[in-house]
């Protein structure tokens, strides 16, 4: 069984396999939106700080971009973890800027779809490189739209400003909690991967099968 979901199964592959294949693929998705729902409605602290934005969200998409071969069923995994718990979270008050969160949540499947992040193998370098440009993009393109889309800041250089530097609070741990999130989650599916394989290889070595001769 390939590790990567974008290597299509072979024609000669049984119907037992291909329903065992779907099985695991659902099972990982329904698995990707609870740890990113889960993350985002709990908030971590330290030492009585809030970390704002250390959630799984982008970890997740990095990893649903590299394991299903369907960049529209990649997507759903953070689009949904994302309507999900913002049905708990406060609102954006703003289409533009909601519209905006979601492309940034949904945008890193591009990076494992692409095959950035590696391709049998996650390659970890990569996986927090990506992580870290998660963080960037996010920061970067939900403050543009906050200025843009709202009354906030008034509609110049200095506004702009003066509305990225009252995100900057929001956006000091992002960076550290998408890189640790991601890598656990990949760690995570290496872990379930090694031991689907393993299982595999036990239930068809022949060993595995008695010598002893019956009765």
């Amino acid at each position: 069984m390939a590790y990567h979901a974008h290597e299509s199964s072979a024609q000669t592959d049984s119907t037992a396999d291909r329903m065992l294949s779907t099985a695991a693929l659902t099972a990982v998705w329904v698995g990707l939106v609870g740890v990113a729902i889960a993350g985002r409605l709990w908030q971590p602290s330290w030492n009585g700080e809030p970390l704002w934005n250390a959630t799984p969200l982008a970890g997740v998409a990095l990893a649903a971009g590299f394991i299903f071969r369907r960049s529209w069923l990649a997507a759903s995994v953070p689009l949904a973890a994302l309507a999900i718990s913002n049905l708990a979270l406060p609102g954006y008050g703003n289409v533009g800027v909601a519209a905006t969160v979601y492309a940034a949540s949904a945008w890193p499947v591009v990076l494992g779809s692409a095959g950035l992040l590696g391709r049998e193998r996650p390659r970890w370098m990569a996986v927090v490189g990506g992580s870290l440009a998660c963080s960037l993009v996010f920061f970067v393109s939900t403050n543009l739209a906050h200025w843009a889309f709202t009354a906030d800041y008034p509609r110049t250089a200095s506004g702009l400003a003066t509305c990225f530097a009252a995100a900057l609070p929001f956006y000091r741990w992002m960076p550290l909690g998408d890189a640790a999130w991601s890598v656990v989650v990949f760690a995570g599916l290496s872990l379930i991967h090694a031991a689907a394989g393993a299982m595999a290889v036990r239930r068809m070595s022949p060993q595995a099968v008695s010598s002893r001769p019956l009765d």
